[in-house]
């Protein structure tokens, strides 16, 4: 995973503290953290409250002679869209705002970074000026304005579903050097049409075998003929943002695409295998309001004195069932709810940015792994904890132990059933888990979801 850095916050941190902006000590707790989460040292600074967003792009307008944009009631030129691609706006943290003659004016949150202006000039073919913004407005228009650029899904319409089949688009006579990329895009726009979560693409004697797996039957979808599974690998690791040249080692990536004018998400995971690279990915629908999926009044109090308590909540259900899906969707109705909560997660892959949520992405190359980040998340002082995925005893002992500092948990649980549930809260393992339910959450369906409050819970599982 490539290390996300701010070029020009790396080279004037040290000025911040020539200003009298941020103590010495804070910019070097603050590289230390950078480096563990893989986001770059301004976001970390902004993240723990040592400045302010604004005091951060007042102090870069003025060192460096650059003009600052407030994007947030700010009308782009939709016209100048096509100068920058999605993937790019997204990977730079840039916008193009509008073009004069020959020059193009776009909004960045890094204006040093001299390779992503070369991409820029190289692609749009003209100058580019740049002004200051800040990341999160940045990241904000990019998902406002590019909701209308075909980038890896399509919107289509319900008569475009019918007998939908993305092998005409294999088939197709299309020379273009964009031909990879429609394939990938159809794949995945029929995945979406078939309500399909999880697509896989496996080495078959013929070619690239595609795969849809749903309510746990694998499904046959064609293949990709071999003399073009090297460009299709290729091109769908460029997309999810993963090393093309690399297939010795596993990868994972995100792939961002639109469906209905929707933008969708998938995690893109790659594998070596003897017979060749398995690519694995899985679709994760947008969140919604907690109250279009929990309709009852009274389960929605549940949840809500959940939130308000220490202990933990507790989404159960199947695989592929939308446990989390409902926890991001909880994830917002807290930060909208109140603002003055720290709200962090620690995910392999973070699904959506969630405005609100200070989200960690996992990072085993740089050995940033569940067990050093419960060493450090607690010097953040969170009041609500999401953690996808918990391996080992010692690591949930410690995260419990935190609902005794008046901290809330949000972990997942995977049980088909009611009755598989009991069976595997009986093991003594769990406990501690079952004395610190504060709320769980158990998914029988989409159309069939039930919510226990702390005492319910404790005489069901007793």
């Amino acid at each position: 995973m490539e290390t996300v850095t701010n070029k020009t916050l790396e080279k004037l941190k040290y000025d911040l503290v020539r200003a009298g902006l941020v103590p010495y000590e804070t910019i070097e707790q603050a590289e230390e953290l950078s480096v563990a989460q893989n986001v770059n040292i301004g976001q970390v600074l902004i993240n723990s409250g040592a400045i302010t967003e604004e005091a951060i792009i007042k102090f870069l307008e003025s060192k460096l002679h650059i003009p600052s944009v407030n994007l947030e009631d700010y009308t782009l030129d939709v016209n100048c869209l096509k100068y920058v691609s999605f993937s790019d706006a997204r990977k730079y943290k840039i916008i193009p705002l509008f073009k004069i003659e020959d020059t193009l004016t776009v909004a960045m949150a890094d204006p040093l970074d001299l390779f992503a202006i070369d991409k820029i000039v190289e692609s749009a073919e003209c100058s580019i000026e740049p002004v200051i913004s800040s990341e999160s407005s940045i990241l904000k228009k990019i998902e406002e304005y590019y909701k209308t650029d075909i980038t890896v899904g399509e919107i289509f319409t319900k008569s475009e579903k019918e007998g939908f089949d993305w092998r005409d688009e294999l088939h197709s006579e299309d020379l273009s050097d964009n031909h990879m990329q429609k394939i990938i895009r159809a794949i995945l726009k029929q995945a979406i049409i078939e309500q399909v979560h999880e697509v896989s693409f496996q080495k078959e004697a013929d070619g690239l075998g595609v795969n849809f797996k749903k309510n746990g039957e694998v499904l046959a979808k064609g293949s990709i003929p071999n003399v073009l599974t090297a460009s299709f690998s290729a091109k769908l690791k460029t997309l999810a943002e993963l090393d093309p040249s690399v297939s010795e080692v596993p990868q994972l990536g995100k792939l961002c695409f639109k469906v209905d004018d929707i933008t969708v998400i998938a995690s893109v995971s790659t594998f070596p295998t003897i017979m060749g690279e398995r690519i694995f990915l899985k679709i994760y629908m947008p969140p919604k309001k907690l109250s279009a999926i929990i309709k009852s009044e009274k389960q929605m109090q549940i949840i809500n004195n959940a939130i308000n308590e220490s202990g933990i909540i507790l989404v159960c259900g199947s695989p592929l069932s939308g446990k989390t899906h409902i926890i991001y969707s909880l994830l917002l109705e807290i930060a909208e709810r109140d603002n003055t909560k720290n709200i962090m997660t620690l995910e392999s892959l973070a699904k959506y940015n969630l405005d609100g949520v200070n989200q960690c992405e996992l990072n085993e190359n740089v050995n940033f792994n569940m067990d050093k980040a419960s060493r450090f998340i607690e010097f953040q002082v969170p009041d609500i904890i999401y953690l996808e995925g918990v391996k080992t005893k010692e690591i949930f002992d410690y995260f419990a132990s935190l609902v005794y500092e008046n901290k809330t948990i949000i972990m997942e649980f995977l049980a088909n059933n009611m009755e598989e549930l009991r069976n595997k809260m009986a093991f003594s393992d769990f406990e501690t888990l079952k004395s610190l339910l504060s709320c769980m959450i158990f998914i029988h369906s989409k159309d069939s979801i039930e919510v226990f409050d702390k005492s319910t819970v404790q005489k069901y599982l007793a």
